[in-house]
């Protein structure tokens, strides 16, 4: 009896993600919802800019490749030419919450039937560790070695609060994958966001809080305890939207 076997929409390649990063994880969760849901020829994914920019050498369904931080644009597109097939953006948070802000934005604003899985880990992991959007008060980067000063670098911006205010997102959902039930969790989430995009509601997003410890310094095992103990009080898990909740009542 089989009892854990590879999802049949993920190609049989090797990550190239660093040991202890969750990129995979993330993945493997979504190329199992595809399998469940039976959509692997009527779905397409777009990769980004940023360490999940090989995401095309791992989904087996149709994926594109999208300027940096330009793929809710490039989803629109695809979303629009081709209404019924499902369509998702995997990005992290340079390239979603900084050089894509707008896009991200806008595509919320419009309430674009489309799934953006957004990776939060507080960091820029392909260009070496710099501070970004997500960055933790006080955290080290390289720019910000002696820890970001909110005086001087801003605040962090919490993206599921922020989209979860706009009249066309119809789901936000933070979740992680430190633990198995946190796993089990987020799964759930990104099937809900596949759910809401079939039922054409609107715009849906997950945010999973992942690792770096490549550019945190840490070891895969301290990486998973500060997620934890930092990230987590900061970027709190849990729905931020889900208008199916007032469909039911």
């Amino acid at each position: 009896m089989v009892v854990f076997d590879k999802p049949k929409a993920l190609t049989d390649v090797p990550f190239h993600y660093c040991p202890g990063c969750t990129h995979g994880i993330v993945h493997r969760l979504v190329a199992e919802v595809i399998d469940e849901f039976g959509i692997e020829g009527k779905t397409v994914g777009i990769a980004p800019v940023g360490c999940s920019v090989f995401a095309y050498n791992y989904f087996n369904c149709d994926m594109i490749e999208a300027p940096h931080g330009r793929a809710p644009a490039v989803a629109t597109g695809v979303k629009r030419a081709m209404p019924d097939n499902f369509v998702f953006t995997y990005q992290g948070d340079g390239d979603l919450a900084a050089i894509g802000t707008a896009e991200t934005v806008h595509v919320g604003a419009r309430g674009e039937n489309i799934t953006i899985i957004f990776i939060n880990n507080a960091i820029y992991g392909m260009t070496g560790g710099q501070m970004a959007p997500t960055t933790l008060p006080g955290q080290y980067s390289t720019t910000s070695p002696y820890g970001r000063d909110l005086k001087l670098q801003g605040n962090p911006i919490r993206v599921c609060e922020m989209l979860a205010t706009l009249d066309g997102t119809a789901y936000a959902e933070r979740v992680a994958v430190d633990c198995v039930k946190n796993i089990n969790n987020a799964k759930k989430a990104i099937r809900k966001a596949f759910e809401v995009q079939k039922n054409k509601l609107g715009f849906s997003i997950v945010e999973v809080l992942s690792t770096c410890p490549t550019n945190w310094g840490k070891t895969p095992q301290e990486a998973l305890e500060w997620l934890r103990s930092d990230m987590m009080p900061f970027y709190p898990l849990g729905v931020y939207k889900d208008i199916t909740v007032k469909e039911d009542k």
